[in-house]
């Protein structure tokens, strides 16, 4: 374990260090959405590019079960290390490996039986019916993989270890950008091309992951004789995991909704979205790769009572989350067409993507700073704050917003549905923040 990261480092010094081999994880991890949506979108065929996006749901699906067990054991373990428990590290994070394998089983057999009611309640329709269900099919049969490897990514961040972390993420994803236009044009596999090259890649970083556990990690552990399902530690890791999974079924939810409310302007409305939904993704995601890196700062400092060296990571983890947010908004105001341009060169669905692109950034800062309070409460193990805000931005409030706002405003209350949303939620995790710090 490298300890001095979490006690004696500059704070400016130690959040880069933990956070920007998360960043890059993260940045590379884009490549298992982006890269299938550019191969995809090169077709040029809108109900094909509209029957993957309508699949997205699924893999947010999967991350979040992923994110019960991966942030959830991982908030837990950091404040075990900085209490020096060592032993209580060991089986909780031994008990949470397995126990997403368990249920990246059961989400593939449930996904598979139900697969035709899912994919309609998706929103696909007669013209990507077929597109959808050929990626579909195989993504849910990759749930396991797929699920799994959210575990030890986090796991590996609380001994230190982000770089090498990075490195597993990184390998699997140019497996993705090797294996991509194999699958889909020499091949001729088309999206199910795609969702195979996508579960590959996933498998290979999930055995690069459980070596460096096995092999670099002090603390951490595979042995499944370890693994039982003692009543408080999994309480522990389901009061922070099941909020932080909610953040990603609520994702699910929102662009599930998003979908629904837009399918009565047309296919290539949904293509607009899906694509335009893959180039929020960056800046969302280099986000969280930052929010997510100093988590493990959070929650050790606070394990140790170190009150002074908390609030200072807070500060910093603000200040560069809105550096971040603001640099990413004015990039996203001014080169809107050509970003969705990279993708497809429809006109009128780079006009629309641009569009909803725009309204999907406008509010990227308040973004920014949920997702430090939301990880500061999931450090500390404080369930209610951390729920409450999982399930506003992108559940109640977006919910609320796109029935007010689609009945008075038609196609632009849609889009703007989402900006609404994270205000509302920005709001409520400032008072909670000032709650907590005061």
């Amino acid at each position: 374990m490298q300890n001095d990261i979490f006690t004696s480092m500059p704070v400016h010094k130690a959040y880069f260090k933990a956070a920007m081999p998360v960043v890059m994880g993260m940045v590379v991890s884009l490549v298992y959405n982006l890269v299938d949506t550019w191969f995809i979108a090169r077709t040029q065929d809108t109900s094909l590019v509209a029957g993957v996006s309508l699949c997205a749901p699924i893999f947010s699906l999967m991350i979040a079960f992923g994110d019960i067990f991966g942030l959830g054991a991982s908030t837990a373990i950091s404040r075990f290390l900085g209490q020096k428990d060592y032993e209580k590290t060991g089986r909780m994070s031994s008990f949470a490996i397995y126990a997403s394998i368990g249920t990246g089983v059961v989400t593939a057999l449930v996904l598979v039986l139900l697969r035709y009611p899912i994919l309609h309640l998706l929103g696909a329709r007669e013209d990507t019916l077929s597109y959808a269900m050929q990626y579909y099919i195989w993504i849910a049969i990759g749930a396991p993989a797929i699920i799994l490897n959210i575990v030890p990514n986090n796991l590996l961040r609380t001994e230190g270890f982000a770089s090498k972390a990075m490195v597993c993420t990184i390998i699997g994803s140019i497996m993705n950008i090797i294996l991509d236009p194999i699958f889909i044009f020499t091949l001729h596999m088309g999206a199910a091309g795609a969702a195979i090259a996508t579960v590959i890649s996933n498998i290979i970083s999930d055995i690069l992951f459980l070596y460096v556990i096995h092999h670099h990690a002090s603390y951490l552990s595979l042995d499944i004789h370890k693994a039982k399902a003692e009543s408080q530690l999994v309480k522990e890791m389901l009061v922070i995991g099941i909020p932080a999974s909610i953040t990603n079924t609520m994702q699910s939810l929102a662009v599930l909704l998003t979908n629904r409310f837009l399918l009565p302007y047309g296919t290539n409305q949904i293509a607009a979205y899906g694509i335009a939904a893959k180039v929020n993704m960056v800046s969302v995601l280099i986000m969280v790769g930052f929010a997510f890196g100093a988590q493990p700062l959070l929650g050790y400092s606070y394990g140790a009572n170190d009150k002074a060296r908390l609030k200072e990571v807070i500060h910093f983890d603000i200040l560069v989350e809105c550096i971040t947010a603001f640099l990413f908004l004015i990039i996203s105001m001014i080169f809107a067409p050509q970003l969705i341009q990279l993708f497809i060169h429809q006109a009128d669905v780079i006009k629309a993507g641009e569009n909803i692109l725009r309204c999907m950034m406008i509010t990227t800062p308040a973004i920014g700073i949920v997702l430090v309070c939301t990880t500061l409460f999931q450090a500390e193990g404080r369930a209610m704050p951390a729920f409450i805000l999982s399930i506003s931005r992108q559940g109640v409030f977006l919910i609320l917003f796109l029935v007010i706002l689609s009945a008075i405003f038609g196609y632009w209350g849609v889009l703007l549905a989402q900006a609404a949303a994270d205000i509302a939620t920005l709001l409520i995790g400032l008072a909670f923040l000032k709650k907590i710090t005061a």
